[in-house]
C-alpha cells in the first residue's frame, strides 16, 4: 500500500505540473518552484516506501539453512516434501537440503568445513558417532544448547523412550534429533513355515523356538537356509545384550562416560555365540556377510527366518513374493525380566558451532518443526523409519497405517518397552564403528570354525579395549 501511494502521489504531481504549464509566465515561475517541491516530495515518498519494504519480513530474502544429508531415492523425495512444506509455512527461512555422499563422507566434509562460511547448519550422522560428536565441542553444538540460545524448545518427554535416552540426557536435553531411527526385529517367511507344516501365525518367541523351527524347516527342505542375520554385532551383541539387561561395557555401556571398558565376553554372550556356532555347523544358521547382505537372501525366499533392522520393512514388503510377518527378536526366557528394551540404529541430525545467529535460529526452528507429531507421522509412513513420539504413533494409528502395515508396531513396542536396570539405553562409545568391525572379524572366525567362541569373544574385548585406550 505504501508503494502504491507513492506512485499515486507522483502521478498527481505530474498532472498539476502539466496544468500550470498551460498558464502565464508568472504561473510558469511558480510552476518551477512547484516542480521542485513535487520532486522532493515524490523522492521522499519513494525512499520511505523502499525503507519500509526492506524492513518488512516478507520483503527480505529468506535466510538459507543448509542441511547436508546422505539419503537417496524415495527417502530423499520424502525429505524434500517435508522441507518444501516447512518452507511454505513461513517466509523467514529457506531450508536447502544438499546430498553430500555416504553418511560418513557427509559428516567428514561437514566437520572439515566447520567455522567456515561454507559449513552446513545441520548435518546427518550415524548414531554410532554419538559419543565422538558429543565430545567434539569445538565443532558440534549440542541441540539443547542451540534451542536454549534461540529460545526454541522441543518436548522430548513424549519421545519413544529408546530414542530419547540414547540421544539425550536427564531433563530432556537432546544432543541431536533422531532422523532415521530403527531397531532390531525378526522377519518370518510364513509361506516357508506352511511348507514345513508349522503354524504360520505363531512366531518364535525364544531362541529355543528358533532352533525347533529351523530343524523342522531343514527336515522338510522348506528353504535352503533356516536362519540368517544382518548387522551381527549390532543385533547379536548390542541389541541382544540390552534385550537381557547384559552389559556391553562399564559405565552403563559408556552412557555415563567414555572412559569405559568392554565387558561383553560374559557367560550370557558365550552361551549365545556358542549356540549360533553350533547352528552354523549343522546348517541351521547361514552367515551371509557384514552389513545387510542377508536381507537379500530373505527377500529371495532362501531363508525362512531373518534378524535385521526395522527400516527394512518397506523393502521386504515391496520385494518379497511371499507372506511374511515381523516379530520381536527372540530372547532366553530363563533370564528374569527378559525381554527388556531394544536399542536404536540409524542416523541423527546434528548442529554445528560457529554459525551466524540467524542461521542458528533457522536450524532450531526447522528441527523443532520436524519433531512435531504431524511431520513425524508423515515421515514415518513415507519412509518406514520409526517416529520420534508417541503422539506420532497415535496419529499414524488413527490414519490406519498400522492396520495396513502391522510390522512397524513391533519395532515401536521394542523401543517403548521398560529398560533394563543398567544397560538398556544402548552403547555410546567412541570408535563404535571400529569396535563393531573387530567383533565382526572375531565372529567370522567362529562361523568359519577357526576360533572357539570363548577365544573370539575374549579377543574382541581385548582388541576393543586397546582401541579405546588409544583413543583417550
Amino acid at each position: 500500500m505504501i508503494a502504491a501511494s507513492a506512485l499515486a502521489l507522483g502521478s498527481a504531481a505530474g498532472s498539476g505540473l502539466a496544468t500550470r504549464r498551460a498558464g502565464s509566465g508568472l504561473a510558469m515561475r511558480h510552476a518551477d518552484r512547484g516542480l521542485t517541491s513535487a520532486t522532493l516530495l515524490t523522492g521522499f515518498a519513494l525512499a520511505l516506501a523502499l525503507t519500509l519494504a526492506l524492513a518488512s519480513p516478507r520483503a527480505r530474502a529468506a535466510t538459507d539453512v543448509a542441511v547436508w544429508h546422505s539419503v537417496t531415492g524415495p527417502t530423499a523425495e520424502a525429505f524434500q516434501t517435508l522441507v518444501n512444506r516447512f518452507n511454505r509455512s513461513q517466509s523467514q527461512f529457506k531450508v536447502v537440503p544438499l546430498y553430500k555422499g555416504s553418511v560418513d563422507t557427509t559428516l567428514a566434509i561437514a566437520l572439515a568445513s566447520s567455522h567456515s562460511s561454507s559449513a552446513p547448519d545441520i548435518v546427518q550422522a550415524d548414531v554410532d558417532m554419538t559419543a565422538s560428536l558429543i565430545a567434539d565441542r569445538h565443532r558440534i553444538r549440542p541441540l539443547h544448547e542451540l534451542l536454549k540460545a534461540t529460545r526454541e524448545s522441543i518436548d522430548s518427554s513424549d519421545f519413544l523412550p529408546g530414542l530419547a535416552s540414547y540421544l539425550g540426557e536427564s531433563g530432556g536435553r537432546l544432543h541431536a534429533l533422531p532422523f532415521t531411527p530403527s531397531t532390531a526385529v525378526l522377519y518370518i517367511n510364513r509361506d516357508a513355515l506352511r511348507r514345513a507344516e508349522l503354524p504360520p501365525e505363531v512366531p518364535p518367541r525364544t531362541w529355543r523356538d528358533v532352533q525347533s523351527m529351523t530343524l523342522a524347516l531343514q527336515a522338510r527342505a522348506a528353504t535352503p537356509c533356516g536362519y540368517t542375520s544382518d548387522w551381527q554385532s549390532w543385533v547379536h551383541v548390542e541389541n541382544l545384550g540390552a534385550w537381557h539387561d547384559e552389559a556391553f561395557a562399564t559405565r552403563s555401556n559408556g552412557m555415563d562416560g567414555s572412559d569405559s571398558t568392554l565387558t561383553f565376553n560374559t557367560t550370557f554372550m558365550l552361551r549365545h555365540v556358542s549356540l549360533l556356532s553350533a547352528w552354523a555347523r549343522s546348517g541351521l544358521f547361514t552367515y551371509h556377510g557384514r552389513g545387510n547382505q542377508a536381507e537379500t537372501h530373505f527377500v529371495a525366499g532362501e531363508c525362512a527366518l531373518f534378524t535385521g533392522s526395522s527400516n527394512s520393512i518397506p523393502a521386504i514388503r515391496d520385494g518379497a513374493g511371499f507372506d511374511f510377518a515381523v516379530a520381536p527378536i527372540p530372547f532366553y526366557d530363563e533370564y528374569p525380566g527378559a525381554p527388556f528394551r531394544s536399542t536404536i540404529g540409524g542416523t541423527a541430525l546434528w548442529t554445528l558451532q560457529g554459525r551466524p545467529a540467524l542461521h542458528q535460529t533457522g536450524a532450531a526452528r526447522f528441527l523443532k518443526w520436524l519433531a512435531q507429531p504431524e511431520q513425524q507421522a508423515a515421515w514415518h509412513q513415507a519412509t518406514g523409519f520409526l517416529p520420534l513420539s508417541k503422539r506420532a504413533v497415535t496419529l499414524s494409528r488413527q490414519q490406519g497405517f498400522y492396520q495396513r502395515n502391522p510390522g512397524f508396531e513391533v519395532a515401536i513396542s521394542a523401543l517403548a518397552a521398560r529398560p533394563g536396570s543398567r544397560h538398556g539405553r544402548g552403547v555410546r562409545l567412541p570408535q563404535l564403528a571400529r569396535l563393531r568391525a573387530i567383533i565382526d572379524e572375531e565372529l567370522e572366525q567362529v562361523w568359519a570354525r577357526t576360533k572357539a567362541p570363548k577365544d573370539a569373544l575374549d579377543a574382541a574385548v581385548a582388541r576393543g579395549n586397546q582401541l579405546l585406550r588409544a583413543a583417550r
